[in-house]
This record gives C-alpha cells, sequence and structure tokens, in this order.
C-alpha cells in the first residue's frame, strides 16, 4: 500500500487538539476533518481498571495515564529498569541513589527522599493487585507488562494508606486460551544483553498457564585505578521470572501468581568532589568512567512472592479474593564519601580536579542489608456486577510487614576493609481497613462516586549500636511503637458533555501512616514522624476529537498536606532524620495528548507544571555539612541559600518547594511507519524533559539539579505479518551528563544519570 503524503492542514488539527477551544475550532471545519477520517485510523479504546473496574479512561473521574505495548518496548530497550518511565507521563518523577534498586517516586511533587530500608513513601504501587510497600519490592523489573497506569492524586479510598500521592499500577500480561509466546533478545554497548520471553499455553478447557522470564546484563563501565579496592563498577546481571496459571469454570476465576527476582551489581557510584563549587556544573576534566575510591562496592537482591486472585460471580455481585505473600532479602555496600583518603586521618586524600579545591575530612564506606522481609497481605472486595444506576464496591484489606535493617561501617585504612560498626533495626506493622465505594448513574450523562475508607495502623520498632565505629560507647536499644487510625474519603462527578468528550471533578483525601528513622549507626536517637494526611481538589476534561484521530486529557489541581513527613539530613553526619512540615501545598496542571498526524504518523505529547512549597516558617534543618570543613581546605563546601535558623548550623526552610519536584515535565513521542517489501519499517523517538529542582529540603547553589532533556530512538522493520522484528535503538542519544543527586554531609559527592546507551534487537513471535 503506498504511503500517502502528510497533509499540512491535518497537523495542524491534530496539534491543536492540545488545546481545547482550538480544538473546537478546528472540529467545525468539516472539510480536514473528512480527510482525517479518510486519510488515518482512529486511536484505540483506551481501557484501564484504577478504579478496580475495567472502563474507559474517558469515564474515569480523574486524572489517569497509560502505558503499554511499543511505548514500554522502547523506554526498556537497552535493559532500563522502572526509572525510565521517569518523566514519560505527565507529573512523574522515579529517582534512586541506589542505582537499579530502591527507586523513589513522585507524583506531583510528592515522594520521599529518605535512603533508609524501612523508608515509606506517598506513592503506592500496585503489581498484579498486589501492593508492594517495601521499597524492594518496588523495583521489580517491568517485562511481560499489560499495562502501566499513573494514578494522579491521592488514592485513599479504594488503594488506601501511604498513597496520598498516588499510585502506579502494574497488570501483567494474564494466560490466555491460544497457544502463544514471543523471545526478544537485544545486544548493546558495554557487553549488555537483553533476554526476554514469554510462553502462554491452554492446558484444556479451564485451565491457562503463562511463563515470562527477563535476564538482563551489562559489563563494568567504570573503572577504579587505585589498588585495595573494588576495581570495577557499574556491570550487572538481572534476571526475573513470573509464572501464571488461571482456571475458569463457569462463574469461578482463579489466577495464580509465582514470582522471582535474583540481582547482583553495582551499587551507586557516589563520585567525590566533582561538582564545581559555586555552580551546578561538573568539574573540568570529569572522566565518567574514571572513578579512585578506597572503598568496596556490590549490591545483591533476592525476592519473591506468590498470589492467588480468586473471584467468584454470584448473583448480581462478584466476590473477590487477594492474598499475597513477597518475601526479600537485601545487601548493598559503597564508598559513601565516593573518594579515598582522609584529612582527619593524615591520609592524602582525592580526587583532586582542575581549578577545584576538594577535601575529603573522613572515611565513609558503608553496608545497608535487608535480612529479613516478609509481607503478607489479604483482600476481599465485594461489588455488584449489574447494569443498574447504583453500582457498589465494599472490601476488607489486611497487611502485615516483618522486617530486619543492618547497617555497617568499613575501616577503609585496615588491610580487607574490616567491619568496624554495626546496627540494627526491628520494624514490625500491621494495617486493617474497611472501605467501600458508590458510583451512581443521576441521568445517563451524569454519573458520581463516592468513597469512604477506615484504616488502623501500628507498627512495633527497635534499633540499636552493638558496635560503634571508631570506638566509644554502643547505644540503645531504642523503642517506638507509634499508632494511628484515619477517616480517608473521595467524592467525584463525571459528565458526558457528548459522545466523544466528558468533564470531571473531584475531591480526595489521602493519608500516610507513622514513619520511623531509625538508622542509630552513627547517633544516639531516633526520629518518628506523625502520620500525614493530603486534601485534594482536580478539575478537568477528556475528550477524542477528529473523527476519534486525536484524543487530549487535561487538568487542573491543588492540594495541601498537613504534617508532611520530609527527610532532614543531619549536617555532617552520614544520618537522616524524619520531621513533619505544618503543611505543604501544591498547585498545577497536566495535559496528555496522543494524535494521528497522517495514516503514517502518529505523536503523543504530555505536558505538567507543578508549584510545591513548604508552609511552616519555624521549620528548620542543618544543611550540607560539608560546609564546616573549610579549616581544613579553603573554598570548599557548599553554598546554601537559605536563612540560618534559631539554632546554630541550621537554616530556615518554610518558602523552599519539596525536593526532587520539578515545576514542568513534558514528553513528546513521533512515530513513523510505512509498508517496506512486503514487511513493516518504522522510526520511533521519545523525548522526556524535567525542570531543575532542589535535591535537599533547603537550597544551595551546588545541589539545584539542572534541567535535563533526554531522547530516544528506534528504527525497526516488521515482516510475515509482524512475527519478527528487528530494530536498532539508542537512549540519551545526546549523550547528556550531569549530576541528579549528591551526597551533602562530607564533600562535594555527585551522582550522575545514565550514559548513552545502543544497540540492536530481535524479536520473535509465535
Amino acid at each position: 500500500m503506498k504511503s500517502l503524503p502528510i497533509k499540512p492542514s491535518l497537523i495542524v488539527l491534530a496539534l491543536a487538539a492540545a488545546f481545547p477551544m482550538q480544538a473546537a475550532l478546528a472540529q467545525s471545519a468539516e472539510a480536514p476533518a473528512a480527510e482525517a477520517k479518510k486519510d488515518s485510523t482512529t486511536l484505540n479504546t483506551v481501557i484501564v481498571t484504577g478504579s478496580r473496574r475495567a472502563e474507559n479512561i474517558r469515564d474515569v473521574p480523574m486524572s489517569i495515564s497509560a502505558i503499554k505495548g511499543e511505548e514500554l518496548d522502547a523506554y526498556n530497550a537497552s535493559g532500563q529498569d522502572v526509572r525510565a518511565l521517569s518523566g514519560r507521563v505527565p507529573s512523574l518523577n522515579i529517582e534512586s541513589d541506589f542505582g537499579r534498586t530502591f527507586p523513589r517516586f513522585y507524583i506531583r511533587g510528592l515522594g520521599n527522599t529518605d535512603f533508609d530500608l524501612n523508608a515509606s513513601q506517598p506513592v503506592g504501587l500496585v503489581y498484579d493487585e498486589v501492593v508492594q510497600e517495601s521499597p524492594m519490592l518496588k523495583g521489580f523489573p517491568v517485562f511481560d507488562v499489560e499495562q502501566v497506569e499513573v494514578l494522579r492524586g491521592p488514592q485513599g479510598t479504594l488503594f488506601g494508606r501511604n498513597s496520598p500521592a498516588g499510585v502506579m499500577k502494574f497488570d501483567s500480561v494474564k494466560p490466555g486460551k491460544r497457544f502463544e509466546g514471543y523471545v526478544n533478545t537485544g545486544f548493546g554497548n558495554n557487553s549488555a544483553f537483553n533476554l526476554e520471553g514469554a510462553v502462554n499455553a491452554p492446558l484444556g478447557e479451564d485451565w491457562a498457564v503463562r511463563a515470562a522470564v527477563l535476564f538482563q546484563r551489562a559489563s563494568d563501565r567504570v573503572h577504579n585505578p587505585l589498588p585495595g579496592a573494588t576495581s570495577d563498577l557499574e556491570g550487572f546481571t538481572d534476571k526475573a521470572a513470573r509464572v501464571q496459571a488461571s482456571y475458569k469454570n463457569g462463574g469461578f476465576y482463579a489466577l495464580f501468581n509465582l514470582r522471582g527476582r535474583d540481582y547482583e551489581g553495582s551499587a551507586t557510584t557516589f563520585r567525590a568532589n566533582v561538582i564545581k563549587r559555586g555552580t551546578n556544573d561538573l568539574v573540568d576534566g570529569f572522566d565518567a568512567g574514571n572513578y579512585p575510591t578506597d572503598g568496596y562496592n556490590e549490591q545483591t537482591l533476592k525476592s519473591s512472592g506468590v498470589s492467588a486472585r480468586l473471584r467468584w460471580e454470584l448473583s448480581g455481585m462478584t466476590l473477590h479474593s487477594i492474598t499475597a505473600y513477597d518475601p526479600a532479602k537485601f545487601y548493598s555496600r559503597a564508598d559513601v564519601d565516593g573518594g579515598f583518603g582522609s584529612r582527619f586521618a593524615g591520609i592524602p586524600d582525592g580526587p583532586r580536579f582542575p581549578g577545584q579545591p576538594s577535601v575529603i575530612p573522613f572515611d565513609a564506606q558503608t553496608a545497608d542489608g535487608l535480612p529479613e522481609l516478609k509481607q503478607t497481605t489479604q483482600e476481599f472486595r465485594l461489588q455488584s456486577n449489574t447494569a443498574d444506576a447504583l453500582q457498589w464496591i465494599g472490601g476488607l484489606y489486611f497487611f502485615k510487614e516483618k522486617m530486619q535493617v543492618d547497617s555497617f561501617n568499613y575501616d577503609s585504612f585496615s588491610a580487607g576493609d574490616p567491619q568496624n560498626g554495626y546496627a540494627y533495626q526491628h520494624q514490625d506493622s500491621t494495617s486493617w481497613a474497611a472501605f467501600g465505594s458508590l458510583n451512581y448513574a443521576v441521568t445517563s450523562d451524569l454519573k458520581i462516586r463516592g468513597g469512604l475508607r477506615y484504616t488502623d495502623d501500628k507498627k512495633d520498632f527497635d534499633a540499636a549500636r552493638t558496635q560503634t565505629p571508631f570506638g566509644g560507647a554502643n547505644a540503645g536499644p531504642f523503642t517506638a511503637n507509634p499508632r494511628s487510625t484515619n477517616w480517608s474519603w473521595d467524592l467525584s462527578a463525571n459528565y458526558t458533555l457528548n459522545q466523544d468528550t466528558s468533564l470531571f471533578t473531584r475531591v480526595a483525601t489521602g493519608y500516610r501512616a507513622p514513619s520511623i528513622q531509625g538508622r542509630v549507626l552513627f547517633g544516639d536517637s531516633i526520629s518518628v514522624a506523625n502520620s500525614e494526611k493530603a486534601l485534594s481538589f482536580e478539575a478537568g476534561f477528556k475528550t477524542d476529537l477528529l473523527n476519534k484521530t486525536a484524543r487530549i486529557s487535561g487538568t487542573v489541581f491543588s492540594y495541601k498536606v498537613d504534617d508532611l513527613q520530609l527527610t532532614a539530613g543531619s549536617g555532617s553526619v552520614n544520618q537522616n532524620r524524619l520531621v513533619n512540615a505544618k503543611k505543604a501545598t501544591g498547585q498545577g496542571f497536566e495535559l496528555d495528548a496522543q494524535a494521528i498526524l497522517a495514516r503514517d504518523w502518529r505523536t503523543t505529547l504530555g505536558l505538567s507544571y507543578t508549584d510545591t512549597e513548604i508552609k511552616d516558617d519555624a521549620l528548620f534543618v542543618a544543611p550540607c555539612g560539608n560546609a564546616n570543613f573549610q579549616f581544613l581546605e579553603a573554598n570548599t563546601g557548599c553554598n546554601v541559600l537559605n536563612k540560618p535558623g534559631p539554632v546554630a548550623g541550621t537554616v530556615l526552610i518554610g518558602g523552599n518547594p519539596l525536593p526532587r519536584a520539578p515545576k514542568w515535565i513534558a514528553n513528546w513521542t513521533l512515530r513513523y511507519s510505512t509498508e517496506l517489501a512486503g514487511g513493516d519499517v518504522y522510526v520511533l523517538t521519545d523525548w522526556a524533559y524535567k525542570d531543575e529542582y532542589n535535591m535537599f529540603l533547603y537550597k544551595a547553589t551546588e545541589y539545584r539539579a539542572k534541567s535535563s532533556l533526554e531522547g530516544g530512538l528506534r528504527v525497526g522493520y516488521g515482516w510475515n505479518n509482524s512475527k519478527y522484528e528487528v530494530s536498532a535503538y539508542v537512549r540519551n542519544m545526546t549523550n547528556e551528563q550531569q549530576v541528579v543527586a549528591a551526597i551533602d554531609f562530607n564533600n562535594l559527592t555527585g551522582i550522575i544519570n545514565e550514559p548513552r546507551s545502543y544497540g540492536l534487537q530481535f524479536k520473535a513471535s509465535f
């Protein structure tokens, strides 16, 4: 079939769909609209399940985005982890100070920078209907996934605790009634090798099984020239598998899920003195492949899980039961000071760069372990399944988590870097909830929803230091037993303006249970943050345009969080403390658009603006400790921009934006495809932009991350009805390199973004 040229008038109309008023004018132009119908297919209907029912995304009264299919394949092309989704939809940011493990999620600026292994986050993550509470479970690889949904705003009714910012929802491809599968393999720079595959097999009339595997490997790309330490870093091997079995007979359906992950690689490389003082630039002469350090680096994670999702179709209602058990073990060791030597120990330190005085006041080589994590969850949900005007959901939820966290310190200046410090934490968490939701069709065009959830949380915690670094007295045990209860609710309405357009509004509350920071390896106290409560308002529209060849949704939102839980550093000590801000606010907008520009051209566009502020004039924290070591070396340490606090060595942070919260996030994709030699050739480019942001609660010149623009390109050819496909890809094609995070207690230590990657892939389906 011969490709038709792009019609300029059609492009104008499709891009105009990004703005409602212009779109309305475009629809009135009958000739171009008819032309669009002739030259293009229509956009597929997007079905989402964020409301615990399968619904057209246009009918869901909340801000929600979905990622699936080719987009997921492109983002994961070079063996990327879940961070590849960062910035790919409006208001979403994902980062990590641990590398491919321990991702931290932010929606509309709300997240948590805490690096302790028992940290809680305000963004819930649900994988195959099972809440993954621990950060060690949230990084499970994205493979053989049907769809990822991003639910923005509080989800305190149907998903409950610890989701006041929103929910990331991952749904794997389920077993089906056809024998089919695929193998997707790729090779890239740094000896990268990626293998993903799945087989789906029906077993008689009632049973079906689907097995999926993932294997990712890359060689070390960073070299340490110093002896007596880890010599090569940033390579990894990541293996994961999932087996699902489904059974259906009459009104009964069961889905059993067994999953596991085995990761071995490097922890994040913390790079000493790489931030040019007085700027947020990398120092002159920086070489990402060279990393002189006197410490060891390793990271391992083993996680598994089993779940049973049962469903009974009863008269007028459906009963669901979701039972899951998820254990994990984790260990991560790194040279946190990011360099070598120690001024206080009289050992020559570095690295040094041209024009940049540098200093390592003291050595910091630490490790954190999770020898035990056990999460058990149970949900019972009963909901209507009729076509009546009134629809309802009611349920009970139970959560139990048991964990131990170990913290270690090592002596970098003795043979073999022996352990010279140890502390432990034990935390048992129990939560139960009762929830309900009503949907009522007032008319065929107006539907309202309301929900209510009661949650009861408790934690039992103890921590102690039994081996004190550098000598000194041990400490503890310290104990805490926070308890909390909460009522969450939401109320929303969806109005169908016409067959293509709906309007919605929503008010919702969210709740995060009390948190505990108990890293006592370098301190003699723990901190407990009280529960936080969020109240959010949003309103928006969702519309199909130009005979369903363009689609756009837009939302304006405003929220406030009372007693917001924040993570503050401890100045010159490798320690965090939890604090509650009286209030924080956020407001902004989101736009999400897709369009078929012509028969062979498709595009998507996402844009969000979020303005956040900490509203607590009395709140103060300790800023970067490296500013305190000017007596060791002049012109080192960060430049703090906040006003001094009431206690010496502190600064006031009221009025600051939330950390790691870029104001602007934008994403854009463009795809061209055409027939060639009996197959289809395509070119897909995708770009993500994130605005600058503060890395910490305070403001400092050096710790203001620059804005970033990262692009990818994929060129492929598919043949034999798309059963076979070969493609070439490049990620971060401009090889932009910058500081994205930092360690602030010792020196100007930076963490940089992922470098450019490229390679070839081959996929075969059957």
